[in-house]
């Protein structure tokens, strides 16, 4: 029955490596006839999905690969024993000598064939199955098989491949199809191992390196093995071709050079400081001897018992024919040829050779990193360090030296310019060229089986890693006890992808339960069930009702619809991560009986681990860890800048982000004492939280107070699995120190809250983003976080005011810009009394009564902390004008008027206003809902927009306020009466009774009134307004003695002049006033008066003269003597032109002197004298006229002649 070989889960040693052991298979059926202990493989190699294992005992296992189960989550294939081959070999081993069985398979599947070597002879096979080809034909006494162009593009033919098989005398070009052909011989003869670039071949025996012209047949000697060796003559180049001419020595100045003089010249990454002395073997000279090298070379030959094969048995080669018919010789082809040959150089004589049982024989090692570089190996002993040199197509040495700490075993290079085939669709595969060497190492223990690794591209200074080989079962080690290289490291022909199954358990998303956050909180539970309710069981709940609405349920309880979706989310979780789980490799390692992939460490296994084991190696203290903060950064500088080229890589990126930033986040919460350069390392943990890309809502898991913030939805937070262990650890963390009362009054510090403020701000400008899963809850959660924390800094520095105006702008910009969590920042924003915000806020949703509503209360005298509001009525009023509403206009520009009414009444008044309303309505409005602001708007009516039709509301009103205050306040009469007696004794010159009294007016309002009444009186709308003087009389007649202005006035609609000068000059006293009610005829008095008057609002020259008189009457019989007189002459001096002299002499008392109306008598004597003058020349002018008429008249006359008339 077939046996099943399938890879067992293994943990490897240390995942935080470059590179890692997958197994591939285990415990191999190595012997037919059961548990062979002294049997072990020798070689590997693997053909799509066939699997060749070559041992110790001469067979070659078959196993072919079968499909992983679906269902398997480790996703590797399984490989079933198919056959078993006994190679046919002619060699039979000698009483002390033990064959090495298998010893190559070489795969050439362009032509479906494979080369076997295997105890010394060379046999060919077909593929896959193995089954012999060209009729069993052999090649004995060979040595090596290989030499495949590692250059693909300069293939020659698609059915054919060249290979170069070593046999003991020579090197055959072979070409391998459909039967094999020869295509020339190299004279160099027991070559050991070879690789190739198109025409380039770098080969080896036992004790040196040559670089050889497989087309041209030349060769250059490189450099030895082992440094223990004579020195050779290096650089010397040799024909190898049959008519070979005498030696010659390259001319080329480097090729004289030994490779430690070559390297002293480079300026790459040199890591060896001791090339010279590992390679020339202390200084020996060179010798160009071609007779001891020939010699050399012969002693090389492996002293090999064989049988003669008889002719039928051995190969016979179709040679090919030249164009000139010449056989085993092809034409050259145009591949670049070595230097000419330089003249010949003086012979050098060597040292003596070292003892022979002094020099170890090491086994050659070559491989090929670049189309243009080999990198060999040299060194003095198998427990000795060895040297990697790089050697171009020139045989010179390029770039630095490799040291390995052991002289390898076997070499293999991997990454930058071989041929490492990734998956393309999961690959994350880099440009790093890595050197992979298996070696004995020594340790306390014992030697130990491990693959050295090192970079060769690059100069990273002694960095290297070792990847332990496991060791062999105890059953294997029992027959394997003598010191034997019972292990090999191989690159087979093809790549095959390697499960990773923990990729996917990391970086598959799983559902973040959240912590018992009553525990921390106590007071949390009430203030989540007293502010929002996010149970979706509750149909009650009505905050957020869109995360209700986001998932489809039926009409089962949420509950269960919840459970179903969740479970379908983790199955397509689990599948995804099945997918992120493949890394091609196909570099082979084999102990014992078991074959493992080493394989390059994928990214997210390689950081991770080594995260985790930093965390765990940290310092616990009960609920503290002395975390390694710096070792945790390195590993983000690490990664910084490298652009993910896969969809794995890409989402390990991000999950190592994630972890490092939660993990430094989490130790600046829980950490005792400060940062050390707190400042720096604050701005490294705040950089990666915003650069990790970790949902928010995780991060706030940490702060307890917010906590409450977090909105979960219905389908809960979904991060990478791997990040789930480390935040239940933190959690457990903080809940340990929030018990010790440790913990709460930290974590409301400045610094922890800026740095999440900052955090969270920079997720708020994500908004919009398609790729951020769970938005709606996600921003929820970030808006409602930064306002707590924001309104819970204001309340701290309220205790040292004023709060600054950056911390202001910051929390408008939250509450102005679409803020998500609305219900929870009406809230939070009342729960911190700030009402002003909160008015921001409903403004930033346009919600104009919210607004106006929450200003009231402000203005009304409720608490707000914040205190922006300083004006608030104003801004009432500013904002009702640029409403649209009609309906709010109305009932808080009544609210405000009832307050403010001046205010008030502008929200009707302004022309900017958007709602514009009908005086008439607006007067009934403010009669019903503001009496107090009716006044002032028909005061803007009469006053503002000259709108007389309003003019008797507004008299009425005046009216009603001063009389009012006159019938129930007798020091208001009293304050009257005491302003006639005070303007009356004031001497002149005095101002108007007006100006008097406007100067000298009291704070309150019925004295305004009384001011507004009497220019209302007086005719400041012009002769056009009138009113019922009437009935104002009878309204004011029980105060005639306050109210005198008003009688003069309303004396003087009526037309009784008399009793209104009167008034003016024996009641008021005021002359002045009189003086203008004679000129302007009682029309405009008590009132400024700007502008011009209207001519017809302006009385005759005799009506005037007639008010003049009665003045003048009044101004005799003032009491006061001298005022009489200053009053008499100072009216007859200015307006004399008014009077009748004669009248005016007929008045005046007899007693008077002429020198008291002197003025009036020269003003009238000259104004009579003018006159008569004026009546002169008037009439001298028109004598004058008269004659001029006169004379043109005669002048017509005399032109016209007689005219003669006949009278019958």
């Amino acid at each position: 029955m077939a046996e099943e070989q399938k890879p067992k889960e293994r943990k490897p040693l240390d995942s935080s490596r470059s590179y890692i052991l997958r197994s591939l298979v285990e415990e191999l059926p190595l012997s037919a006839e059961g548990q062979a202990t002294d049997i072990h493989i020798t070689c590997v190699e693997l053909w799509e999905d066939n699997l060749y294992v070559g041992t110790s005992a001469a067979e070659i296992l078959h196993f072919v690969s079968i499909p992983p189960d679906p269902a398997d989550n480790s996703s590797a294939p399984t490989y079933i024993f198919a056959s078993r081959l006994q190679p046919q070999f002619s060699q039979s081993p000698s009483r002390n000598q033990v064959l090495p069985g298998v010893e190559q398979i070489l795969l050439l599947p362009r032509v479906n064939k494979a080369c076997v070597l295997c105890n010394g002879t060379l046999t060919f096979y077909s593929l896959p199955e193995l089954s012999p080809a060209f009729g069993n034909t052999r090649v004995s006494n060979c040595s090596w098989v290989g030499g495949v162009d590692l250059n693909p593009s300069n293939l020659t033919k698609e059915n054919e491949e060249i290979v170069m098989i070593c046999i003991k005398s020579r090197i055959r070009l072979v070409g391998i199809g459909e039967t094999p052909r020869r295509i020339r011989n190299i004279e160099f003869p027991s070559c050991l191992v070879s690789a190739r670039r198109s025409g380039f071949a770098c080969v080896a025996d036992a004790h040196s390196y040559a670089l050889l012209d497989v087309e041209n047949q030349q060769k250059i000697l490189l450099f030895p093995i082992s440094s223990q060796e004579e020195t050779l003559a290096i650089g010397e180049v040799q024909d190898l071709s049959e008519r070979a001419a005498p030696t010659m020595t390259r001319s080329s100045s480097t090729a004289h050079l030994g490779p430690a003089e070559r390297i002293g010249d480079k300026k790459s990454h040199n890591r060896s400081t001791s090339l010279g002395a590992l390679v020339t073997g202390g200084g020996r000279q060179q010798e160009s001897s071609q007779s001891r090298s020939q010699e050399r070379l012969r002693a090389d030959i492996p002293e090999i018992t064989t049988r003669a094969p008889s002719p039928s048995q051995d190969i016979h080669f179709q040679e090919s024919v030249s164009a000139s018919g010449s056989p085993g010789k092809r034409p050259s082809t145009p591949e670049k040829a070595l230097p000419a040959p330089p003249e010949d150089k003086p012979q050098q004589k060597s040292l003596p050779p070292l003892p022979a049982q002094l020099i170890s024989n090491l086994k050659p090692n070559i491989t090929s990193p670049t189309p243009t570089e080999f990198l060999l190996t040299t060194g003095t002993a198998p427990t000795d360090p060895g040297v990697g040199i790089f050697v171009n197509l020139d045989g010179d040495v390029v770039r630095g030296t490799l040291e390995f700490e052991r002289y390898p075993v076997d070499v293999v290079v991997d990454g930058h310019g071989t041929e490492v085939d990734f998956l393309s669709e999961n690959a994350e595969a880099d440009n790093k060229g890595y050197v992979l060497a298996s070696m004995k190492r020594s340790r306390a223990t014992g030697d130990q089986s491990v693959i050295e690794i090192q970079r060769w591209d690059a100069d990273v200074g002694e960095s290297k890693e070792w990847l332990e080989i496991p060791t062999l079962s105890s059953s294997e080690e029992k027959g394997n006890s003598d010191d034997k290289f019972n292990f090999g490291l191989r690159a087979v022909h093809t790549s095959v992808p390697v499960p990773f199954p923990e990729i996917g358990k990391k970086l598959r998303a799983t559902r973040l339960r959240l912590p018992d956050t009553q525990a921390w909180d106590p007071d949390l539970a009430i203030r989540r069930a007293s502010g929002r309710n996010y149970d979706i069981s509750d149909n009650s709940a009505t905050e957020r009702p869109m995360l209700k609405e986001s998932i489809s349920f039926s009409n089962e309880k949420p509950e269960r619809n919840i459970e179903h979706w969740e479970s379908v989310r983790n199955k397509e979780e689990e599948e995804f991560g099945r997918r992120l789980g493949g890394r091609a490799s196909r570099i082979t390692v084999w102990s014992g009986s078991s074959i493992w992939w080493v394989v390059r460490n994928p990214l997210a296994i390689r950081l991770d681990d080594a995260i985790d084991g930093f965390f765990k190696s940290s310092t616990y203290e009960g609920s503290h860890i002395d975390l390694k903060r710096s070792k945790i950064i390195q590993i983000v500088n690490s990664i910084r800048g490298q652009e993910a080229r896969t969809e794995t890589e890409f989402l390990s990126l991000g999950y190592i982000r994630q972890k490092t930033s939660l993990i430094l986040f989490a130790d600046v919460v829980i950490r005792k004492s400060p940062l050390s350069g707190s400042d720096a390392d604050r701005r490294i943990t705040e950089g990666l939280l915003i650069e990790g890309g970790l949902d928010p809502r995780v991060v706030l898991t940490m702060i307890p107070f917010l906590c409450e913030e977090i909105v979960e939805g219905p389908r809960g937070i979904w991060i990478h699995a791997g990040l789930i262990w480390i935040i239940e650890r933190y959690w457990s963390l903080i809940s340990l120190r929030i018990k010790a009362e440790q913990l709460s009054h930290d974590l409301k510090t400045t610094e922890i809250l800026g740095v999440v403020k900052r955090y969270l701000i920079s997720w708020r400008q994500r908004k919009g983003f398609g790729s951020i899963a769970d938005e709606v809850e996600v921003f929820q959660t970030v808006d409602a976080a930064v306002l707590h924390i924001l309104l819970h800094q204001h309340r701290q520095s309220s205790s040292t005011p004023p709060i600054s105006s950056s911390m202001r702008a910051e929390l408008y910009s939250v509450v102005d810009n679409s803020i998500d969590c609305f219900d929870r920042a009406v809230t939070l924003l009342e729960q911190y009394r700030r009402l002003y915000v909160l008015s921001r806020l409903y403004q930033s949703r346009k919600m104009a009564r919210e607004v106006l509503q929450t200003w009231a209360r402000i203005i009304e005298g409720e608490t707000d902390e914040g205190g922006e509001l300083a004006d608030g009525e104003n801004e009432v009023r500013k904002y009702l004008v640029r409403l649209k509403d009609a309906t709010l206009v109305n009932e808080y520009g009544t609210w405000l008027a009832r307050r403010n009414p001046a205010l008030g009444v502008q929200v009707f008044t302004d022309d900017n206003s958007r709602i514009k309303l009908e005086p008439s309505r607006v007067v009934h409005l403010l009669q019903d809902q503001a009496p107090d602001a009716v006044k002032v708007y028909l005061e803007h009516l009469v006053f503002g927009k000259k709108n007389v039709q309003y003019a008797n509301h507004l008299i009425s009103y005046y009216l009603d306020s001063v009389l009012t205050v006159l019938k129930s306040s007798e020091d208001a009469r009293a304050i009257l009466a005491q302003s006639y007696r005070s303007y009356r004794a004031l001497g002149p010159p005095k101002p108007t009774y007006r100006q008097f009294i406007v100067e000298n007016a009291i704070p309150s309002s019925w004295w305004h009134d009384r001011l507004r009444l009497l220019e209302l009186l007086g005719g400041s709308h012009g002769a056009d307004f009138s009113y019922d003087v009437s009935s104002i009389l009878s309204r004011i007649e029980p105060f005639e003695q306050d109210l005198v202005p008003e009688s003069i006035i309303l004396d003087g609609r009526q037309g009784r002049h008399e009793r209104a000068l009167h008034l003016l000059t024996q009641g008021l006293g005021d002359y002045h006033t009189a003086i203008n009610y004679c000129l302007l005829g009682g029309a405009s008095i008590f009132h400024p008066i700007s502008g011009l008057l209207s001519p017809d609002s302006i009385p005759s020259q005799e009506e005037q003269a007639a008010l003049f008189k009665y003045l003048l009457s009044e101004f005799l019989q003032i009491e006061d003597v001298n005022d009489r007189l200053e009053r008499t002459s100072e009216l007859l001096e200015r307006f004399g032109s008014w009077f009748d002299v004669r009248k005016v002499l007929d008045l005046i008392p007899d007693s008077w002197s002429v020198e008291l109306v002197s003025g009036f008598l020269v003003s009238a004597f000259r104004r009579v004298i003018q006159e008569r003058n004026e009546a002169m020349i008037t009439k001298a002018l028109s004598g004058a006229e008269n004659l001029q008429i006169a004379s043109i008249f005669v002048e017509k006359c005399r032109d016209l002649g007689p005219n003669v008339e006949t009278v019958q």
